[in-house]
């Protein structure tokens, strides 16, 4: 259902980001995020840039995560290939702090630590939280295939994290009964 109708208006940016998942032959998974903002109308970049069209990129990023099932970042790769300044590629490299850590408890500290402030870009540390949120998404039947027959042995980290997963809903009776707290 979309939203009630607005005042009127005029559309001046729009910020796209698309998050993909990949399993790989050799085992891992490669997380895939794009983030590309647009103006309505024609501008200059800044600090003497060209000038843009009107939809021309004025941000257009690229960060891909190489995972394990264990959400451990086996490799990055990062690309400007639009930013307002001509050097705002330039710290791209600096992504590769992530390798060997792991999405999960910690993780965004560990991204404002290795990648935060003028160690990294505002919009690239932007895509680290839906990466992480696309890689729990893109490898979850992977991880229970990985995990069945194994007893569980700690409650779901899914449990308390919406209204749907409360301790004692229907879908945690449902997916976690071990776990449940309503009534039977």
């Amino acid at each position: 259902m979309p939203l009630p109708t607005p005042a009127p208006r005029k559309l001046i940016h729009t910020r796209q980001i698309e998050c993909k998942g990949y399993e790989r032959e050799d085992g891992l998974w490669d997380i895939e995020a794009n983030l590309v903002d647009t103006k309505t109308f024609a501008h200059t970049r800044r600090d003497g840039g060209q000038d843009r069209e009107a939809g021309d990129p004025v941000h257009n990023m690229w960060l891909r995560l190489t995972i394990d099932l264990d959400f451990v970042v086996h490799e990055v790769e990062a690309r400007t290939d639009a930013g307002p300044y001509p050097v705002c590629g330039d710290i791209t490299v600096n992504f590769k702090r992530l390798v060997g850590l792991k999405i999960g408890p910690g993780w965004r500290h560990e991204i404002a630590a290795r990648v935060g402030g003028i160690e990294g870009c505002t919009h690239m540390v932007e895509l680290l939280g839906p990466i992480g949120t696309t890689a729990f998404q893109a490898t979850g039947r992977a991880r229970e295939a990985r995990n069945a027959g194994k007893p569980l042995t700690k409650k779901p980290y899914q449990i308390g994290s919406c209204h749907i997963y409360k301790e004692d809903a229907p879908a945690v009776l449902e997916r976690w009964p071990q776990f449940y707290t309503g009534k039977p």
